[in-house]
């Protein structure tokens, strides 16, 4: 099958030939129709994950998938052939990725049905930011008429949390270039203040919390330049390891959050796309031929999701 993957980190992902992998005991072999790229699978192949997880070579990159069922495993009782399902790769070590034309992955873990409605693209490009916003914002929960800051906006899990964020009530400050991206972020929700990411933070938040923000979401940037933008007993999550013990002494509460891709998470992500509450933020789409070139497009600052197409 055809699979991007590196023979070795860092290296720049390639198209190539991998064998078809073999659903085992409580497994699912998954055709796969759409993926996207994570900051997770830049950061596999840029070396930045090495030591931290298992590394199998040629590795397979790609966390999100959208599908079909082609195989059960032995035990697998929840879903049969033919479902059309979504999902992240839930494994202990990294290799077996979803930008390919099959994946295996468990049954039991980090997959969903796609329901009525959820095109393949969305929920190829739904699963690991939509899960991230998620627990972001419950690990901080920023209510109605609060200042929420999201630095790092452009991205998926900021675009996703915006939205979310928005249908509370909270009164969203965002960071983002002037131009495009500006404009893009202001399209996920009414009345959200946009600031030049490029420019003095301080400064240009001065008339909309001269006090600092209530909450902040660190998605990019220093989080010690964020923390300084956060009232005293204010709130911080951070998807960058920015934790706790960063701020030891502060008035600040700070939770370094990982993404939980359980199976109630990506119902309730794909109902709300279902029914019309949420928008999957994909913005370009490649074949996988392509997907080298979605990487480079991916570190050069491209707005929202980059979905990838297997059919």
């Amino acid at each position: 099958m055809r699979a991007l993957l590196v023979h070795s980190v860092p290296a720049t992902p390639t198209v190539d030939d991998v064998p078809l992998p073999q659903a085992g005991a409580g497994e699912l072999l998954v055709r796969i129709e759409a993926s996207s790229v994570n900051g997770f699978d830049a950061a596999t192949a840029a070396g930045y994950v090495q030591g931290m997880m298992e590394h199998r070579f040629p590795l397979v990159l790609g966390k999100d998938f959208a599908g079909t069922v082609e195989a059960v495993g032995e035990g697998v009782t929840e879903f049969a052939v033919g479902d059309p399902v979504f999902g992240v790769v839930a494994k202990p070590f990294l290799g077996a990725g979803s930008l390919a034309e099959y994946v295996v992955v468990p049954a039991a873990s980090g997959i969903a049905r796609i329901p009525d409605g959820v095109s393949a693209t969305d929920a190829g490009a739904l699963g690991l930011a939509g899960a991230a916003a998620l627990d972001s914002l419950a690990a901080v929960e920023p209510a109605e008429g609060e200042t929420f800051l999201v630095v790092g906006a452009t991205g998926g899990v900021g675009a996703i949390a915006i939205q979310y964020a928005a249908a509370r009530g909270v009164r969203i400050i965002a960071t983002a270039l002037p131009g495009a991206h500006a404009d893009f972020v202001r399209s996920l929700g009414a009345d959200i203040h946009v600031v030049d990411y490029t420019a003095d933070l301080a400064v240009q938040l001065k008339d909309v919390a001269p006090s600092g923000v209530d909450v902040a979401l660190h998605l990019a940037g220093d989080g010690q330049a964020v923390a300084e933008l956060v009232r005293p007993g204010g709130r911080i999550a951070s998807t960058l390891g920015f934790g706790p013990d960063a701020v030891a002494g502060r008035d600040l509460t700070v939770v370094a959050v990982m993404a939980d891709t359980n199976a109630a998470t990506l119902e309730r992500l794909a109902a709300d796309v279902a029914a019309g509450r949420l928008r999957v933020p994909v913005t370009t789409t490649y074949p996988l031929e392509q997907a080298p070139q979605a990487f480079a497009d991916f570190g050069a600052g491209a707005l929202g999701k980059l979905g990838i197409t297997l059919v």
